[in-house]
């Protein structure tokens, strides 16, 4: 999973429990569910009943005459304002390399699509000996793509040898195709094995 990914589902279940856990008991309040079902909310507990106010005037005013109130109000709003920018922009800036130039010098005018890097690696890593199945992505920028490799081997394989086999086989294809330097994360996984019963 891409750390963007991971960031962005903890910031929205974040913000949906602090959601949740704000509109609910304003909703419990709204409907005036406390009296119908005979609970009794917790002490200082707002919105309890319906037409309620969750500050009232006094509350609104107590600072608004002191001097740090509002300087610290706008500076706390232009920080949540900053930050919610920045993820934006974080969502909107590319983590895929897209096109690749292709030979070192580069050829004018020649692109390879990142999709067609990633399925021909795919492709040439199957034929290894002791591969069931490989999926293959690119990640990074044009500038530095950075590709991953998810291998499953056969049960009787050696990961040395496949390793060994993807270094000087695929990889330095690749390598080559590109032009340039291209870092790979390879995961070797092992299929699982059932349970034979002895007869």
């Amino acid at each position: 999973m891409h750390r963007k990914s991971v960031t962005n589902r903890v910031l929205l279940a974040f913000t949906g429990l602090v959601l949740l856990g704000t509109g609910l008991p304003a909703l419990a309040g709204g409907f005036d569910l406390y009296r119908n079902l005979s609970l009794t909310p917790p002490t200082g507990w707002p919105l309890t009943i319906p037409r309620e106010v969750l500050l009232d005037d006094a509350d609104r005013t107590r600072w608004t005459d002191e001097v740090w109130w509002w300087p610290t109000v706008i500076a706390v709003l232009a920080v949540v304002t900053v930050l919610a920018l920045w993820w934006l922009l974080a969502q909107l800036r590319r983590t895929h390399p897209g096109d690749l130039s292709v030979g070192a010098p580069a050829l004018d005018g020649v692109e390879l699509r990142e999709g067609a890097l990633s399925d021909a690696m795919a492709a040439d890593t199957g034929h290894l000996p002791g591969v069931r199945r490989v999926r293959a992505r690119m990640d990074g920028s044009s500038r530095h793509p950075e590709a991953h490799l998810d291998i499953t081997l056969n049960p009787d394989a050696e990961p040395g040898p496949v390793l060994r086999a993807l270094h000087d086989g695929p990889l330095q294809r690749a390598r080559q195709t590109v032009g340039r330097a291209l870092p790979v994360r390879t995961r070797l996984r092992m299929p699982s094995h059932k349970p034979h019963r002895a007869g």
